[in-house]
């Protein structure tokens, strides 16, 4: 592959550390590291017109690493091709060393204008930040800060060189202030923060360059993360023409305590839409009138004890536990009840509460936790900032603490197993930011157990299902209901894995 954007995007996510020494090892090998840096510029230059093919002018925004290096030969190009061109210093340019330095030496020696930033500098045409890299790990501080505030301030197009200076390369945090870009063209590897938490929204579009990198090192490369693509996941076999029910399993939900009942009603129709064969809701008594006018393919039971609640499960293929159900003596009975089932679960909301208050043991089989934040935090006896500064290792220490996979939830949801790999979902939508969403997802993964997928195949296709169907319905904006994602669910999974040949 040459030094230009690669569509589609690769599947591989690393840390940025891993990318900086696949660098070091590639220029140790032979490849200088004034070429990658020449690759560098010819790829953003090749982004830059794509992107903005009537450009006149170019104003590149420079600190004192090699993502200013980048930038001064984008400019020398950009002069070469005509445009006027203008980098503004943000650093001393006396602070550049290696490759970074002979790149400013060549763009002063062939005239490119190169003056100290100052609070009233002019910025025209396209911006380019090559500010800060991917080491950057605290506070951005001044005068960079400043100077990221002013562009963020300017309705100018913003390009970004490897990463939006002043967000974590690893966890996707903007950490204190960071550029919004509307372009950004990645070098070697794709980093993991782009596709988490606040990356893609800083980063814009994203491109990536892997500047002609050696196959064979950047498959020795550590991945941090797999991108969930629809054509990688697994898929359900279509269905015989003489099939019946119970051939796609039966699904206890448990779940639903008073005032709580439409969580467990979510995640009980999600199974119905999701293809389980029969589904089964074990809530209030209060809950179950009003759930079969919703729903009546939905078989309703009300319970008031884990003696009632453990004669349904022995009839289960799957259990679905924790939407609605509360931290209270009702469920403490009926989810302690179930303890040594042996049949794949699916634990979510306060089901997963109990079992971090130390209430619950966790499932002797195969099973999936559906955490957010705060919950991981709990699990793992940590602050949630201490979950979102490194959602990765979260999941991925939570998955093997609870020998179980774990779908932490977010901006980037990520999907990890206990053997230690990792997924990251970039799909979804901000409409999806609301109530019930979560009991969908819970409902739907059961269902695809049910179906004869296991745990790892049932979360990686149903967080994807959920997190494309969300965005099907995203067209109309603000005040999508949980309740309407269940219809759009059974459309994408449809497409995905047709029922007949």
């Amino acid at each position: 592959m040459s030094a230009t954007v690669a569509e589609p995007l690769p599947l591989a996510l690393y840390r940025a550390a891993a990318v900086r020494d696949l660098d070091a090892r590639l220029i140790a090998s032979g490849t200088p590291g004034y070429v990658l840096m020449q690759r560098a510029a010819r790829a953003l230059w090749q982004a830059l017109r794509l992107r903005w093919p009537s450009a006149s002018a170019l104003t590149v925004l420079a600190g004192h690493g090699n993502n200013a290096g980048d930038g001064y030969l984008l400019a020398l190009l950009a002069q070469q091709a005509g445009m006027a061109v203008q980098v503004l210093t943000v650093s001393d340019p006396a602070r550049l060393n290696g490759d970074a330095a002979s790149a400013f030496a060549a763009a002063r020696a062939a005239g490119v204008s190169i003056q100290p930033w100052q609070v009233d500098s002019s910025l025209q045409g396209v911006i380019v930040d090559a500010l800060l890299g991917t080491g950057l790990q605290g506070a951005v501080r001044e005068p960079f800060a400043a100077v990221i505030r002013t562009l963020n301030e300017h309705e100018r197009p913003v390009l970004a060189v490897d990463i939006p200076s002043g967000l974590c390369a690893d966890s996707g945090r903007v950490l204190s202030c960071a550029v919004r870009a509307e372009l950004t063209v990645t070098f070697i590897g794709l980093k993991l923060g782009l596709f988490q938490l606040d990356g893609s929204a800083q980063a814009g579009h994203l491109v990536f360059a892997d500047l002609q990198a050696d196959p064979l090192q950047v498959a020795a490369m550590p991945v941090a993360a797999w991108r969930l693509a629809g054509e990688q996941l697994p898929v359900l076999a279509p269905r015989a023409r003489h099939s019946h029910k119970g051939q796609f399993g039966r699904v206890l939900v448990v779940g639903g305590d008073n005032g709580l009942g439409g969580a467990a009603l979510l995640a009980a129709e999600s199974t119905l839409r999701g293809g389980a064969g029969l589904v089964t809701l074990a809530t209030r008594a209060e809950h179950v009138a009003p759930a079969l006018a919703r729903r009546p393919e939905v078989m309703c039971r009300g319970v008031q004890s884990g003696n009632e609640v453990r004669a349904l499960a022995q009839a289960a293929d799957v259990l679905v536990l924790g939407p609605g159900i509360g931290q209270g003596a009702w469920a403490r009975s009926l989810l302690g009840s179930l303890a040594g089932t042996a049949v794949p679960q699916v634990w979510d909301a306060d089901a997963l509460n109990l079992l971090a208050a130390g209430v619950l043991r966790a499932p002797d089989g195969p099973w999936i936790a559906t955490p957010h934040p705060g919950e991981a935090a709990r699990l793992l006896g940590v602050s949630v900032a201490e979950v979102q500064a490194d959602r990765a290792a979260a999941a991925a220490a939570l998955a093997q603490r609870l020998q179980a996979v774990v779908v932490l939830k977010g901006a980037g949801t990520l999907v990890a197993e206990p053997q230690g790999r990792l997924y990251l979902c970039e799909r979804g939508h901000p409409v999806m930011a609301g109530a019930g969403f979560g009991d969908v997802l819970a409902g739907l993964l059961g269902a695809l157990l049910a179906q004869g997928l296991v745990p790892d195949q049932a979360a990686r296709l149903g967080v994807w299902l959920h997190a494309v169907a969300g965005e099907r319905l995203a067209g109309a904006g603000r005040g999508l209901a949980a309740g309407e994602l269940c219809e759009a669910i059974r459309q994408v999974l449809e497409e995905h894995s047709p029922c007949l040949k």
